[in-house]
């Protein structure tokens, strides 16, 4: 055991292994290391074996598992799109680090998708709900809910944003026509 309950500790700092206890609130698993994700002090529940942290300051927004996210898609190779999540979708508050996400092509639609481009593309802004959190850059997205998906579409030859037009979107800088999965409330 590396921290006691009462001990003040930072993001990042080591708190217990796996091995002894189950990370809770403001914590994260990285490497076998439970890891605090905020400033704040430590409460362990030796009854459950559970270990967690209570916030210095006001709490911060959590990541968590059912929360909708709005966040930039930053790379889209293969079967997975990786997003840069800014916030989430209802709470006002700055998120408490830098979160990176991920949608596989099995969670951007329902349905099959032969190329994950037909969905989404490097520049777009999307709405997604959190399906798995395994510490700061491996949370799992999923946009194949009918509300969910790319919320403004950016173009990919002149990267200006988009207009929608039927089941696909249109530049109105270049007139060029995409495919995306758009969210039910477009803004583009």
């Amino acid at each position: 055991m590396k921290a006691k309950s009462g001990d003040f500790v930072l993001p990042g700092d080591v708190l217990g292994v796996t091995e002894e206890f189950v990370p809770s609130e403001w914590t994260y698993e990285e490497d076998g290391e439970i890891k605090s994700l905020v400033v704040g002090k430590v409460s362990i529940d030796e009854k459950n074996k559970k270990i967690s942290i209570i916030p210095k300051t006001g709490t911060p927004a959590p990541v968590e598992v059912g929360k909708t996210i709005v966040g930039q898609i930053t790379e889209v190779r293969g079967q997975r799109a990786s997003v840069k999540i800014e916030k989430i979708k209802g709470i006002d508050r700055e998120l408490t680090t830098s979160f990176v996400g991920g949608i596989h092509i099995s969670q951007a639609q329902k349905g099959y998708l032969s190329k994950l481009t037909e969905a989404f593309r490097i520049g777009d802004i999307v709405e997604a709900k959190v399906t798995k959190v395994i510490g700061l850059d491996n949370v799992d997205l999923t946009t194949a809910n009918e509300e969910l998906g790319v919320l403004k579409a950016m173009c990919t030859k002149c990267r200006h944003y988009m207009v929608k037009t039927d089941n696909e979107v249109v530049c109105l800088n270049c007139g060029r026509k995409e495919r995306r999965k758009l969210a039910a409330h477009y803004k583009g």
